[in-house]
């Protein structure tokens, strides 16, 4: 099963211990930070891009003991977590994927968002974010072109 559903990646995640000591890496590299939040005190994560409205990166930072970032950091340590894929339509994105025997996990929907993961176990070995924003995403946070890769999300197309 195919699909015709606008995708692009919308950034790469890196985990690190401390976003404060690592955003300087990037700050050499000429980055700009565009937003940083906090999520329910379990981890927090940034974004930075190179002024070009694309090449976004994120990194998250465990803010809590016990989650799920605080596990991968003390397995792998600092590095590439994953890659986020901005979507318009999640759900026929997900079925294409299943179609080609390839499993989505954590499926879960949120006011702002719904987001699902196709778990390293697929021949690439990377964790891959599904992520489709919903309109009130931008309610109440930093302007359109610090959120979005363009400016858009791909449902405003």
């Amino acid at each position: 099963m195919t699909h015709e559903t606008p995708i692009r990646v919308d950034h790469t995640g890196i985990a690190v211990d401390s976003i404060s000591d690592a955003e300087s890496v990037l700050f050499a590299f000429g980055c700009r930070k565009l937003i940083e939040e906090s999520v329910e005190g379990r981890f927090r994560w940034a974004h930075y891009d190179f002024g070009r409205n694309a090449s976004r990166l994120e990194l998250i930072a465990p803010e809590a003991e016990d989650t799920f970032l605080t596990d991968y950091l003390d397995e792998h340590g600092p590095g590439l977590h994953h890659v986020t894929l901005e979507v318009a339509d999640i759900d026929a994105v997900a079925t294409a994927i299943e179609a080609a025997g390839l499993d989505v996990v954590e499926y879960r929907e949120y006011d702002d968002w719904t987001e699902a993961f196709v778990p390293p176990s697929n021949p690439t070995g990377a964790l891959f974010q599904l992520f489709e924003y919903h309109e009130g995403y931008d309610e109440g946070r930093p302007a359109a072109e610090k959120l979005y890769v363009d400016g858009t999300r791909l449902g405003e197309r």
